[in-house]
């Protein structure tokens, strides 16, 4: 990553110093993403999550971060997805912030867990109506053989539970959970001589390393 063309210079951050780093990932996380979320950058939870097939094939896309904090990191998806039958298939995963504009990266990886319908409902109610609709209409990764199809499927949900009505959540969507094992942080220095903090999961506690960029 190039440290010289981003409005942030890198010797505006503090050093990533173990001494002085929290104990645990998750609070230096949530301070990093309060200051993303301070500087008004575009989509700050925006993550990367690479998963593994059950065929050994690795792929990546952009979801967005749910939720943070001691229990991990949270995303929604479709199940029956590329990625939710990864991750039946091989239950962890790797997420990568690429926060650019700060001259900061944010890498966590882990084991997954799926959360249960009581758990994925009050998010996915809380979402807009043509979200909710979008869930059952798409038939996430599968081949369509048109925009209409999509539309038509769309437009049929909408008659199905018209405005005002209650679209339930499906039985095929739901909510999964990273659970930290490794969470890296990564901070631009000149010379590209960069700041690269790892958390390392020991049984019950951390162990805090500095890596060479």
């Amino acid at each position: 990553m190039d440290t010289t063309r981003h409005p942030h210079a890198p010797s505006a951050w503090p050093d990533l110093d173990p001494a002085a780093a929290p104990a645990d990932p998750l609070t230096q996380f949530a301070s990093w993403m309060a200051d993303v979320v301070s500087a008004g950058l575009p989509e700050p939870t925006a993550m990367v999550l690479a998963t593994v097939s059950a065929s050994g094939v690795p792929r990546a896309r952009t979801v967005l971060l749910k939720e943070h904090g001691p229990a991990g990191f949270v995303f929604y998806t479709n199940r029956t997805s590329a990625k939710g039958q990864a991750l039946a298939a091989n239950p962890r995963a790797c997420l990568l912030f690429p926060w650019h504009a700060m001259q900061r990266q944010a890498i966590v990886e882990g084991g997954v867990t799926q959360l249960s319908r009581e758990e994925s409902e009050p998010y996915f109610h809380s979402r807009p109506r043509g979200s909710q609709l979008g869930a059952w209409a798409s038939r996430q990764s599968s081949v369509l053989a048109s925009r209409d199809e999509l539309d038509d499927r769309h437009a049929e949900l909408e008659r199905r539970w018209p405005e005002g009505t209650i679209v339930p959540m499906p039985d095929f969507w739901g909510g999964y959970r990273v659970v930290p094992e490794i969470v890296e942080f990564w901070q631009g220095r000149v010379n590209r001589l960069h700041d690269r903090l790892r958390y390392r999961r020991d049984g019950q506690r951390w162990i805090i390393e500095r890596l060479a960029p």
